[in-house]
């Protein structure tokens, strides 16, 4: 329920779940490939080695964005992943840990004043890291509640300075198929590619994220770097990026390539909208037995409605 006085993702700070349940604040990441963490914490596929830029950890919180509900148990959030390089199930923490994720390059090209190439930790020291929580909503109507770290996609658009004449930002991940499994299956257009329009990019709730429950980001949740835009279903969130191009043209994106009859280019949720194979008004949370209403853009319309105005003959739900 909106508070009066908040914006639509404020709640007060006493209700938001304590840092101590969910949060490890350092000693995890660091032991080596294929971390099997003991009891008390959840199993992740860690870098190869430690990470450098672990020291950043935990970030700063940004206050600003708190949850309508619990933040889900992290052990349920690290072992629940839809990365379909490593496979088709939501298994995918043992294949996810064989990639090593430094080093790590991304481009940046296309419609920019100079295109370049930047090493993950050098790109991640020049950003403003903060841990920000966000309700996460996924195409296949399941939900979970988590706390990110990262950065404004705003402020490498700001990096990059593209030319007037770039209107969409087009991001791929990795193509290594002797790593990636998944990417032998070749009905898969790879590389993964999503985009978004400018405005989607600088969109202050659009997120480039290098982290998770207060450490560097594990591999299976798209480790070193990818993108969170909590209004839009989960499959728009392009995992380990490689490449950041600034174009004209609108991207054909890689589940629109796949079935753009199901999973179009938009993908803003919208409990009204039904995918073509089952309803989107309800949503099944992570690790519980509570079903809950969906939220119309997931509860982020005061932030990102205004961007699709002037759009209304567009599929922007789907």
């Amino acid at each position: 329920m909106l508070i009066r006085n908040r914006q639509s993702w404020q709640i007060p700070e006493s209700q938001a779940t304590p840092e101590s349940v969910f949060m490890d604040r350092r000693g995890f990441l660091g032991a080596g490939a294929g971390l099997i963490a003991g009891a008390a914490l959840p199993q992740i596929a860690a870098a190869q080695g430690a990470d450098p830029t672990l020291d950043l950890y935990p970030a700063k919180k940004n206050e600003s964005f708190t949850l309508d509900r619990p933040v889900t148990d992290e052990k349920l959030a690290a072992n629940y992943n839809n990365f379909y390089e490593f496979g088709t199930s939501k298994d995918v923490v043992a294949a996810a840990s064989k990639m090593a994720t430094r080093p790590w390059n991304v481009q940046i090209d296309g419609m920019v004043e100079k295109p370049f190439e930047i090493g993950v930790d050098e790109l991640i020291r020049k950003m403003p890291l903060e841990e920000r929580l966000y309700r996460f909503r996924c195409v296949e109507a399941w939900s979970m509640a988590v706390p990110w770290t990262g950065f404004p996609l705003k402020a490498l658009v700001e990096l990059a300075k593209p030319l007037s004449s770039a209107k969409y930002v087009k991001m791929e991940t990795f193509l290594n198929p002797r790593v990636a499994p998944g990417q032998l299956q070749r009905w898969y257009p790879w590389p993964y590619t999503e985009g978004l329009t400018i405005a989607e990019a600088t969109n202050e709730m659009t997120l480039m994220v290098t982290g998770i429950y207060g450490k560097p980001i594990a591999n299976q949740f798209g480790a070193p770097l990818r993108l969170i835009t909590p209004w839009k279903y989960g499959f728009k969130s392009v995992k380990s990026i490689t490449r950041i191009s600034f174009v004209a043209e609108r991207p054909k994106t890689f589940w629109e390539a796949l079935q753009a009859q199901e999973y179009g280019f938009w993908a803003n949720v919208n409990p009204e909208v039904a995918h073509p194979r089952w309803s989107q008004a309800t949503e099944q949370v992570l690790g519980t037995r509570d079903r809950r209403p969906t939220l119309i853009w997931n509860g982020y319309g005061e932030q990102v409605a205004g961007l699709y105005k002037g759009l209304e003959g567009e599929r922007l739900f789907v």
